[in-house]
């Protein structure tokens, strides 16, 4: 979907900070970022970038140390319960209980997001048919294969229609049929108006599927812009793989 700029940012962070305790190098070192409604917004870095911190600190799921972070107008520092209600979260570590079903993984989460009832039970059927999960749906989660986990983990986090989604890795270790289905309807998602932020090694993938990225390394954006402007900004780069590489050098990570 088309950046709206034109509007106020859905996603606001000034100067955000984070030094982990027992550590001198900051792991996120006073980035700035705006992200608008109904992006697909891409943060993308080597290990150890600083972008799993990032989104974690965007998740409220721990504070950040300085610096300012502002969703859908509202200062995290002091609402962050309203925050949490608008997103959802699909973090890169499997987040389901192995030995229950696929549905009752969702019917947990599901009720932790305040649904239930009819309701409930109609969004857990309709994503299970649409992630052809709904053979298994009685099977229990840890007998699945990584793809069946990835997209079930996805449904996890989609269930209460979240006004922002963080994705964290979402289709890493699967296979590219398990792939496409993902991003396939994280694209209708993102067309329904949902804004989408996300992280991965996958640069051909994050071109295709991105409407914006930002490149972090060392905890600092080195840049930001669409696939195409960035891919026309290095000489002689024709995809957003070598635009990286020029970017965060080609030294091995760990």
């Amino acid at each position: 979907m088309a950046m709206t700029q034109n509007q106020d940012p859905i996603i606001d962070i000034q100067e955000l900070t984070k030094i982990f305790r027992g550590n001198t190098v900051p792991a996120v070192n006073g980035i700035s970022l705006q992200i608008y409604p109904n992006e697909i917004f891409g943060l993308l870095g080597p290990n150890g970038a600083g972008k799993t911190t990032t989104i974690s600190m965007l998740c409220g799921l721990f504070p950040p140390g300085s610096g300012l972070i502002k969703i859908d107008g509202k200062n995290m520092r002091n609402e962050l319960t309203s925050i949490k209600k608008m997103i959802g979260i699909v973090p890169q570590d499997i987040a389901l209980y192995p030995t229950l079903n696929a549905y009752e993984n969702l019917d947990f989460y599901g009720h932790m997001y305040g649904l239930k009832g009819e309701e409930l039970k109609n969004k857990i059927s309709g994503w299970l048919h649409k992630l052809g999960l709904q053979d298994a749906a009685k099977r229990q989660v840890g007998t699945y294969s990584g793809g069946m986990k990835r997209r079930l983990n996805l449904i996890a986090g989609l269930l209460h229609a979240p006004k922002i989604l963080f994705l964290d890795e979402p289709t890493v270790g699967v296979d590219v049929q398990s792939r496409n289905v993902i991003i396939s309807h994280l694209e209708e998602v993102n067309k329904q108006g949902t804004t989408i932020i996300y992280t991965s090694h996958h640069m051909e993938e994050a071109e295709q599927f991105c409407t914006r990225v930002s490149i972090i390394d060392y905890g600092k954006i080195l840049t930001a812009g669409t696939p195409s402007e960035l891919i026309a900004s290095v000489p002689g780069a024709d995809t957003l793989e070598k635009v990286f590489l020029h970017l965060t050098n080609r030294k091995l990570r760990d």
